[in-house]
């Protein structure tokens, strides 16, 4: 994957799982052709890469939208939202399936103290996700949340945040409105 500003500790978890980092966004590393490009929500219009895949009609998706069609349609998912605290629930969650011995599957935003990892598919139906309310990308403005389906849904707590994207407390209720009505 490509990305701008790459740091521990995801640099140096994702290179220790031999995941490749490419720092910029050049169309050349849009070749050979790929089969789906995942747009993440910081890319938007005027991005190379980004006008390299429209251009080029490559076929895309965004973050959110891809976790849902390839890893949580045929999953339990417990989704951790709220304004605060969804890394550290989302991992004693995790935590708690896993000492239950349910093995499950994990995305979530930050390392996990007891797993070393942010992330893996898991053995059972069971997948817990940090469930954030910012946008899924440039092309589909919903908060990333609502693709994820779940069947259990924690929400922490909620308050104003995320200025960039929402106009007041009101415009967030509204999102979290919406994931409610998904479970």
């Amino acid at each position: 994957g490509s990305d701008a500003n790459v740091y521990p500790p995801m640099s140096t978890l994702l290179e220790s799982q031999g995941i490749e980092i490419i720092e910029g966004f050049s169309p050349s590393q849009l070749e050979p052709r790929p089969d789906l490009v995942v747009i993440g929500n910081a890319m938007s219009r005027g991005n190379p890469c980004v006008e390299y895949v429209l251009d080029n009609n490559l076929r895309y998706t965004s973050g959110p939208q891809w976790l849902q069609e390839f890893l949580l349609h045929d999953r339990w998912v417990l989704a951790v939202s709220g304004t605060h605290g969804k890394t550290t629930t989302s991992s004693m969650l995790a935590w708690i399936l896993e000492d239950c011995g349910y093995a499950p599957g994990f995305l979530v935003g930050g390392v996990l103290g007891n797993f070393g990892i942010s992330a893996r598919l898991g053995e059972s139906m069971f997948f817990v996700v940090e469930a954030d309310e910012y946008d899924s990308a440039f092309f589909d403005k919903r908060s990333k949340f609502v693709h994820y389906h779940p069947r259990t849904l924690v929400m922490n707590n909620l308050e104003f945040d995320h200025a960039d994207i929402f106009d007041d407390l009101e415009a967030i209720k509204r999102q979290f409105h919406h994931l409610v009505r998904t479970v």
